[in-house]
């Protein structure tokens, strides 16, 4: 007898073990293809889902998802940018700049403090946020050069009322004004973001009033986070200080100057102040990081201006001489340096006045450093000056007379307006 069992090992298998062992294959079959069935709905379903998720995340990251937005949660990003917009733009206000002018035949504008009859004429426009409320006024900030000129200021407010505008303060160096209006009736009042938590390619909103056309909304990213640009405070082209900004690139117009740079929670970053507006420069604009104009907003509010320490000179920048002296052989009422070849950069004195005046300084005075510092020009000077001393401080003064090097220690006095 075998050891093997010859109905399961031999090739002759009897017609029952066949029909038993037939059933039972067909029977396992069924089984099988159903697993594998179910094995497959089992791997779409997952596979739908994980797309799915994949999907929602990547969507969230690109169009709003935030830990720190409004609600907790992703959002639409067309529906976050309408809510920030809706949630500003109670605060947000047109500001115009009238002059008085003559009413005689070809009259100009009047003097600031002139008392002559004459007729108020709009000659420009700007925008401003309401910042601050109490019983009484509702301030608004707004730029330096939005109302520096006017001899009457009105703010416009989202329902077209017109409210007359009083000017509280001005600050030239930063560019930033605040005004007060009657607060009956002003509910709203921006809310303040902090622009030191911005990113760059972070979407935001410029809103104001460019071209006078009346409130409008443009849109676009921070580009630069933190940038120092040249400008010309008298707006002259002569560039005498630096502003710490940020560069946007959504479209900041004629008229948007003073308005809100919003992020998409809502809350105000920045004070739109400026843009490039060369030949083939597109959609490059600045504004004040509202971290920077928040103090200068307070002690506006307090003082009615900002308190920097004073050295007391009208000054020019020798390269500027020698540029002018180069156009022209001779100026008239201007006298020759005569200073040693070598120096060609620093600061010239027009006139000495508080401070310097009683330390000696002198009309044609070149200086040329500040303490241990180099000054080669007037935005180097006010850098120095605004940053690194205060009022009442001893600032050591090094200055050419002629070709005689020499030096001054000066009594830094306070910059009140007169």
């Amino acid at each position: 007898m075998s050891l093997f069992d010859d109905d399961f090992y031999s090739s002759k298998v009897s017609r029952k073990t066949l029909r038993e062992h037939l059933g039972n294959r067909k029977r396992g079959g069924r089984w099988l293809g159903r697993l594998r069935n179910q094995k497959s709905v089992q791997l779409v379903v997952l596979s739908s889902v994980t797309t799915v998720l994949v999907i929602a995340v990547l969507y969230g990251l690109l169009f709003g998802f935030s830990p720190s937005s409004r609600h907790g949660s992703s959002m639409d990003f067309s529906a976050r940018a309408v809510e920030a917009s809706d949630h500003i733009r109670p605060a947000v206000v047109s500001i115009i700049n009238e002059q008085k002018f003559s009413l005689e035949l070809g009259g100009g504008p009047l003097e600031q403090d002139a008392e002559q009859s004459g007729v108020y004429r709009e000659i420009g426009v700007g925008s401003g946020v309401i910042v601050q409320k109490d019983e009484q006024y509702a301030y608004i900030v707004t730029n330096y050069h939005v109302v520096a000129s006017a001899h009457r200021v009105k703010a416009v407010l989202t329902t077209g009322e017109q409210r007359e505008a009083e000017v509280v303060g001005l600050d030239q160096i930063t560019d930033l004004a605040v005004l007060k209006v009657d607060a009956a009736g002003i509910g709203q009042v921006a809310e303040i973001g902090d622009s030191s938590k911005l990113r760059a390619a972070e979407f935001v909103m410029a809103m104001g009033n460019p071209l006078g056309m009346g409130e409008a909304i443009t849109f676009g990213v921070v580009s630069v986070i933190r940038e120092t640009v040249p400008v010309s405070l008298a707006q002259n082209g002569v560039l005498d200080w630096e502003q710490e900004v940020i560069r946007v690139d959504a479209a900041i117009n004629q008229g948007n100057s003073g308005g809100p740079l919003v992020d998409l929670n809502g809350r105000v970053v920045g004070i739109n102040s400026m843009k490039i507006s060369n030949f083939g420069v597109e959609s490059i604009g600045y504004a004040i990081p509202i971290n920077n104009v928040m103090p200068i907003v307070s002690e506006l509010i307090d003082s009615g201006y900002v308190s920097r320490a004073y050295l007391g000179v009208m000054m020019l920048d020798l390269q500027q001489y020698w540029s002018r002296q180069e156009l022209e052989a001779e100026i008239e009422g201007e006298s020759t340096l005569n200073l040693p070849q070598e120096v060609y950069e620093g600061i010239i004195v027009l006139e000495a006045l508080g401070p310097a005046k009683e330390a000696g300084l002198e009309f044609n005075d070149v200086i040329v450093k500040l303490d241990d510092t180099k000054i080669r020009n007037t935005r180097e000077l006010r850098r120095y000056l605004y940053n690194q001393k205060q009022i009442g401080d001893s600032i050591v003064v090094h200055y050419y007379r002629g070709k005689e090097l020499l030096t001054a220690t000066v009594t830094l006095g306070e910059n009140k307006p007169e």
